[in-house]
């Protein structure tokens, strides 16, 4: 975290590239957060104010892509898996996520939002500040992933209210990269604990030769910005690693998702700047049966 008041600069990058997507970006939308801008607060203007004025810049377009590409699919998955009964949905550090705001799903989704308490302050706030009722379906779960225990994790998800007996959604984007290679052990433990029928969906970014040269000039760019900030870069991992972690905590691999891939092929005949890059993955697993 950046203090003790404001959430990560990553979280709000991450809102304000979710919200410009529908002030900057050419109709159809990927997708909508119409509630991101609500948790910028008062740095709503100077954050949208860069994509207004320079949203074709190749950072911010692609911090637009990579935002609204994983929140898509992993929304779209979690509609598939709630049709088929599951109702319970995990954020692992949610940051300024407002699925639980929103969406009609939240009403059949018992949604466990778990971050950094500073972030989870700053969202109460703001969701105070503008009158956003928060759904007795949203549950907020403080928690340090560098930190925490595996045991600790679950432990603080039961003791709010989750049922470890009930498969789940868990969705885990934009922190891998920001954590150790222990911290995304931990985490991915406590996982593999959840009811058979869990799905994982995590988010990933891949070692430098297997980027493509926008997801390389991309990088370059975002990584050392983001270690200036205090939260660098930290874990690479390539599909057959990802699939080994996963295999090395009784988590089943399922598919690797691109960015090209979260939509339907039609959906890139944009024209807008918007253009999916070899950088970020999705990987999705389960807890298979025991």
């Amino acid at each position: 975290m950046v203090n003790n008041e404001q959430p990560s600069q990553t979280a709000l990058m991450a809102a304000a590239a979710r919200a410009a997507h529908l002030l900057v970006d050419d109709a159809p939308s990927i997708f909508a957060d119409t509630m991101a801008q609500t948790f910028l607060g008062e740095r709503a203007d100077e954050l949208l104010g860069y994509h207004r004025s320079y949203g074709g810049h190749p950072v911010l377009s692609g911090a637009r892509t990579t935002a609204v590409t994983r929140s898509r699919y992993t929304e779209d998955r979690l509609s598939e898996l709630a049709a088929h009964g599951i109702d319970q949905y995990v954020i692992l550090g949610a940051g300024l996520d407002s699925f639980a705001y929103r969406s009609e799903l939240a009403d059949r989704v018992r949604v466990f939002e778990v971050d950094q308490p500073s972030t989870q302050d700053w969202k109460r706030a703001r969701l105070a500040a503008t009158g956003t009722k928060v759904p007795s379906s949203a549950v907020f779960v403080p928690v340090d992933f560098e930190q925490e225990p595996t045991q600790s994790l679950t432990d603080r998800l039961v003791r709010f209210g989750f049922d470890l007996s009930r498969p789940a959604l868990v969705g885990w984007l934009g922190v891998t990269m920001y954590l150790t290679r222990e911290a995304i052990d931990r985490t991915l433990a406590a996982v593999s604990g959840f009811a058979p029928g869990t799905e994982l969906v995590v988010e990933h970014l891949l070692p430098a030769e297997l980027r493509d040269e926008a997801g390389r000039s991309y990088a370059e760019l975002v990584m050392a910005a983001a270690a200036e900030q205090g939260e660098p870069w930290q874990t690479f991992l390539s599909f057959e690693q990802m699939d080994s972690i996963l295999c090395e905590h009784r988590l089943q691999p399922v598919e690797h998702v691109r960015q090209h891939e979260t939509i339907d092929a039609a959906g890139w005949e944009r024209t807008d700047s918007l253009r999916p890059f070899a950088l970020s993955v999705l990987s999705r697993a389960s807890v298979p049966a025991r």
